[in-house]
């Protein structure tokens, strides 16, 4: 991951959700062992179990539920996995290889947890440096309400965390599926425009209601 603010594009373009209906997850079972392997599969079901069982369940436990499931996975770069410099996965891709980067945690953890009932409109996926490693790095945020100091869920520390307690994370810029907003210290931002300007969450979020259409 090496692209952040000058990934933008002006670019126009519809905000595509999650898809509306529950994933079908015994077409996406059969995909994974067709496309990735047994191993994969069991991952996918794995998934589904974390999922199921964090629905209904009060906010903080299903953060801790698909936070802890997601940061098991294996931390590999795009080049190793994808052989391209930038690349984020989707949920099916992560879940298939079993391995991605920030970014691929980032993403799974977002989408999982609004397929398992989370409010969309409290999570927010933001681009930080990590001052340990000095480089940039994307967690996921969670505002209880609007203006509240957010939750960090993240795959470098895997306690959620509030942000105020992260001095390692210096925020850049945050978005979800359809607003961007410019990082103003650890608060909520000064909005600026829609997300589809970063032109890899758009191609991520096509691919994604494709592949959740398909299965």
């Amino acid at each position: 991951m090496r692209r952040y603010l000058f990934i933008l594009l002006v670019a126009g373009g519809i905000s595509l959700l999650w898809a509306a209906a529950p994933l079908d997850f015994s077409s996406l079972l059969a995909h994974l062992r067709q496309v990735y392997g047994e191993e994969a599969e069991a991952r996918g079901k794995a998934w589904q179990s974390v999922i199921e069982r964090s629905r209904s369940q009060p906010p903080l436990i299903q953060l801790k539920a698909i936070n802890n499931f997601f940061n098991q996975m294996k931390f590999s770069s795009d080049e190793s996995v994808w052989g391209v410099e930038d690349y984020w996965a989707t949920p099916i891709e992560f879940i298939g290889r079993g391995e991605g980067d920030c970014e691929d945690y980032t993403i799974a953890k977002y989408y999982s947890l609004i397929e398992a009932g989370f409010p969309a409109d409290k999570l927010r996926l933001m681009y930080v440096k990590a001052v340990e490693y000095n480089q940039h790095h994307m967690v996921l945020t969670y505002y209880e309400q609007r203006g509240a100091e957010p939750l960090v869920l993240d795959n470098i520390d895997p306690v959620i965390r509030p942000a105020s307690e992260r001095d390692d994370l210096i925020p850049i810029y945050s978005f979800n599926a359809d607003f961007l907003w410019l990082a103003k210290a650890r608060s909520s931002g000064q909005h600026v425009g829609k997300s589809d300007r970063i032109s890899l969450w758009r191609d991520l979020q096509e691919r994604h209601a494709q592949q959740a259409e398909k299965n």
